[in-house]
């Protein structure tokens, strides 16, 4: 019984952290840049969701467009303001200019939502349901397959369209994707708009699971950035498949353990793992030219 609540739990938590490395993989496979504010943007799609649903009133399938559309917004002005101007001068101030957007958030959110954590209501977060014998919400059985299906599509969009080959053009052959017709700041700005809406569905989903806070994002972000990593941050396939992992590393832990242990040990593990593989779980290592 205390596994197979586990494991339900790991994987719920795990598809979190997945998503949230989606977002990092495919600003990574676009232009080699990551949105270390992706934590953020969870949290600004959760806190988003409970003012339009909650707070005005709203219909809550149009809470969750207008917030993910918000998101999306928050991703585009990223890219312009904080990674733009400092990759087109080769610099790697982006590194340190989208830690500190996400910080602005966070306090912006802080000072205009309040510090008081609220939980959102959702039906399939209210009445628990047999699995196993286990008591599990509906919601955090769709978690994981809202991962799944978030990576397969991705992967496919990638490999097997024009348009996600042109994508991954625009960093591979910057120069010959221009020659090509292809408008590669705009790619790169849809990328970065893409991997906040991801973080917006991942705070939308786990907001009825947990309460929703202006510092909800800090630890998810930090954890789905560890995943991406172990996953190989290349591969979509493998930052999701790492942050399953990762959960039920979590969820096991604590359980059998307790919560002292738990980032001991998660954390040990993705270091031990990156010894031994460096390049992540389904990564492979970057072709150089010399």
């Amino acid at each position: 019984m205390l596994i197979t609540s586990a494991i339900i739990t790991g994987l719920g938590l795990g598809a979190m952290y997945g998503l949230l490395a989606l977002g990092f993989h495919i600003t990574y496979a676009v232009s080699n840049t990551v949105n270390f504010s992706q934590g953020s943007s969870m949290m600004l799609g959760a806190v988003l969701g409970y003012t339009f649903g909650v707070t005005l009133g709203w219909p809550m399938p149009l809470a969750i467009v207008a917030a993910l559309s918000l998101c999306g917004v928050f991703g585009l002005a990223v890219e312009r303001f904080l990674v733009r101007p400092f990759a087109d001068r080769g610099s790697n101030g982006w590194l340190m200019a989208t830690v500190a957007g996400g910080i602005v958030l966070d306090n912006v959110v802080l000072f205009t939502f309040g510090k008081e954590p609220r939980s959102l209501p959702s039906p399939w977060a209210s009445d628990a349901i047999s699995v196993f014998g286990v008591g599990a919400y509906p919601l955090q059985l769709v978690i994981p397959v809202v991962g799944i299906v978030a990576a397969a599509a991705l992967s496919f969009l990638l490999r097997n369209t024009s348009y996600g080959k042109g994508m991954l053009a625009v960093v591979q052959q910057p120069e010959a994707a221009k020659l090509m017709g292809i408008d590669t700041r705009m790619v790169i700005a849809g990328a970065f708009a893409v991997s906040t809406i991801l973080a917006g569905v991942a705070g939308l989903l786990i907001a009825p699971l947990f309460n929703v806070s202006a510092n909800m994002g800090l630890v998810f972000g930090i954890k789905a950035f560890a995943t991406a990593i172990l996953g190989g941050i290349g591969s979509a396939w493998g930052v999701v498949v790492a942050g399953l992992l990762y959960g039920l590393v979590e969820a096991l832990t604590t359980a059998f353990l307790g919560s002292s242990y738990t980032q001991i040990i998660s954390f040990s593990l993705i270091i031990l793992a990156l010894l031994f593989m460096p390049n992540g779980l389904l990564g492979s290592a970057a072709i150089k030219k010399v």
